[in-house]
């Protein structure tokens, strides 16, 4: 059975403990989710996944969304959580990557959240679908540094980070190593965390894969989905977990 995989981003903003109506009209406007994330697709095995990092708490709760035979999604920056789903439902039909991110971004109403603004032009995603093809979007009011960029079965993307370098170094790291998806979408990260990552540091990670049946135990689309929520060294608690499951399930093949 399919399974839509979502995860909802908690934003986190000073006064957010506060639990008065009139206290929490007072807060200022929550903070982007600032990220850099990648999506993949390993065309010998069939996996599509993606992995981000990022200095906010438990960033992989909402940032990525995967459906085994459909495609990945990510979804970040002044994010929308819907745009995951979204784009799952358009893929199912059919629609092609390109068209699905036309299509959700021209038909965002731009409510804002709450009483704060929240603008559909800083809103960044990538969809890819199950085949490997892809497309991303960078709004012209993403926090700086933002922006994407294409490689041979990825796409990479963040905002506030510290500078192009950091996308161009994942895409980099992500074609030129080997070895099971959930590895190279690890290479990924840590490229990205080598060109500056996160003007603001780390904090939490996460990383999703998915295939038909390509899980443990039975009837089990998910191939690897692991959470870091919150560390000093999230890349490093992500590696570990990521080298133990390679080590476990891709040494025997």
């Amino acid at each position: 059975m399919r399974r839509s995989l979502l995860v909802v981003v908690v934003a986190v903003a000073a006064g957010a403990f506060l639990t008065s109506p009139q206290a929490r009209e007072q807060d200022p406007s929550p903070s982007p989710v600032a990220t850099f994330s990648i999506l993949g697709f390993d065309p010998e095995t069939g996996e599509v996944g993606g992995a981000v990092q990022s200095r906010v708490f438990a960033v992989g709760n909402g940032v990525l969304w995967g459906e085994a035979e459909v495609g990945m999604v990510a979804t970040q920056a002044i994010v929308d959580v819907s745009y995951g789903p979204q784009a799952l439902q358009l893929l199912k039909k059919g629609v092609a990557p390109a068209e699905v991110v036309k299509t959700i971004w021209d038909a965002d109403p731009d409510p804002g959240l709450g009483k704060n603004p929240w603008p559909k032009a800083g809103r960044q995603f990538a969809v890819m679908d199950a085949k490997g093809n892809y497309a991303a979007f960078t709004g012209p009011k993403a926090s700086p540094w933002a922006g994407h960029k294409s490689g041979k079965f990825c796409t990479a993307q963040g905002n506030i980070l510290a500078g192009e370098t950091v996308v161009a170094n994942m895409v980099d790291a992500f074609e030129k190593t080997t070895g099971p998806l959930s590895v190279r979408l690890m290479a990924a990260l840590d490229g990205g965390q080598a060109g500056g990552g996160d003007t603001r540091g780390m904090q939490s990670a996460a990383m999703l894969i998915v295939k038909k049946n390509g899980g443990v135990w039975l009837n089990n689309d998910v191939v690897l989905r692991l959470h870091v929520d919150d560390s000093p060294e999230p890349l490093k608690e992500l590696r570990r977990l990521v080298e133990i499951h390679a080590q476990r399930f891709y040494s025997r093949k």
